[in-house]
């Protein structure tokens, strides 16, 4: 069984105004999804910020996969002409 991303994410309103953040570090998940959505590869984070793991990347990534299937639509009428 993969592991939980709970294990690797937390909040904490005292680092980054309470921003998601990879566990132990001032890195948020805004932060390596922007760099993802960037070009950058995986291998590249690593290299770049050796104080998070592959692991922290896929636990990103559950995240945001959790807050987007939780997240709710309301269509709003259109005005009328």
């Amino acid at each position: 069984m993969t592991e939980d991303w709970r294990n690797r994410i937390t909040v904490n309103l005292e680092i980054l105004a309470g921003k998601s953040i990879i566990k132990g570090t001032r890195i948020s998940i805004e932060h390596i999804l922007d760099l993802l959505a960037n070009g950058w590869t995986t291998e590249t984070i690593l290299e770049n910020y050796p104080q998070i793991k592959r692991k922290d990347i896929t636990a990103a990534l559950k995240y945001a996969i959790q807050i987007l299937k939780e997240d709710k639509v309301y269509p709003l009428p259109r005005p009328s002409s």
